[in-house]
């Protein structure tokens, strides 16, 4: 998930782009665009970098599991076709 701060720093920046006599559309903003912001974010259902490396592990582990057991497999059946 996304830090609240990094939220709030995009919030302000933009915020900072409206004029300052415009105040209560300023404020206004403010509230609304990070409540936007935090729901839009939630939907994309993003991880952490340190989610990604754990997953990203699991996976290479699995694959090299997988050749193993398609070696083995290829073996096995190859003895089975020597019999026959």
């Amino acid at each position: 998930m996304i830090k609240p701060q990094v939220v709030e720093d995009v919030v302000d920046k933009i915020g900072q782009l409206i004029p300052q006599d415009l105040k209560t559309l300023r404020d206004e903003f403010h509230t609304n665009a990070k409540a936007v912001l935090v729901a839009g974010l939630k939907k994309m259902d993003f991880v952490t970098r340190e989610e990604f490396d754990v997953q990203k592990a699991v996976l290479a582990k699995t694959r090299e599991k997988l050749k193993m057991l398609e070696a083995e497999l290829k073996h096995i059946q190859s003895l089975t076709n020597n019999k026959q």
